[in-house]
């Protein structure tokens, strides 16, 4: 009998492990779960992630995120949750020559984190799955995954976004481990344009 069962994307761990810099970026969150999770019945896909702000060097990067948001939303199993991004100035050591310091912009994700530990959490204790999938390498989501396993009682498993080791993760004691490879996101790319239920036609950001 197949298994009821709910993802967590941590969306910037995902990018960054394994959609960086590939033609794979245009990524249909449905498919991929499907490939990867062979023999369950994916209840909802949770994503999370945080709205970008354009840079003098990439000032169209927030249209491209907002163009793949859209895109996601049609998919009938996929909520989108946002944290923000914070930005200040800060001083930093300069590498070369010591000791001189050098004034930075430093950007700071906020929220995401901690929105998918607590929905994660809130799901479990509620009973909407029998597993909870989490696709991430990040092992700051040891104890929330803890909590789900061995406090709720509740079955786990883990999507790592690219190939390092993750001794941390492993210690909740997941059913699985699995690593997303870039070549089965080949296979799980939405379609190219998606068609909104309005009519409105998405197209894959050309850069991509």
């Amino acid at each position: 009998m197949p298994m009821s069962t709910n993802v967590y994307i941590d969306g910037f761990n995902l990018y960054y492990g394994v959609l960086k810099g590939t033609a794979h970026r245009w990524l249909d969150l449905e498919k991929m779960c499907q490939v990867y999770l062979p023999g369950h019945t994916i209840n909802r896909i949770r994503y999370f992630t945080a709205k970008v702000t354009p840079t003098p060097n990439d000032p169209d990067i927030g249209n491209r995120q907002q163009v793949y948001l859209r895109a996601l939303r049609t998919l009938p199993s996929v909520s989108i949750h946002e944290g923000h991004f914070l930005r200040h100035n800060v001083r930093m050591a300069h590498a070369y020559p010591p000791p001189n310091t050098v004034e930075v912009i430093k950007t700071e994700e906020k929220g995401s984190d901690v929105n998918l530990a607590t929905y994660l959490l809130a799901d479990a204790f509620r009973n909407d799955a029998s597993r909870f999938v989490v696709v991430t390498s990040d092992s700051d989501f040891l104890a929330p995954l803890t909590l789900v396993r061995k406090e709720l009682g509740k079955d786990v498993g883990i999507l790592k976004p690219n190939t390092r080791p993750s001794h941390g993760l492993n210690r909740c004691s997941p059913s699985f481990t699995k690593t997303i490879r870039k070549g089965a996101l080949t296979a799980c790319q939405l379609p190219d344009p998606v068609v909104c239920m309005d009519g409105t036609r998405l197209s894959k950001p050309s850069t991509w």
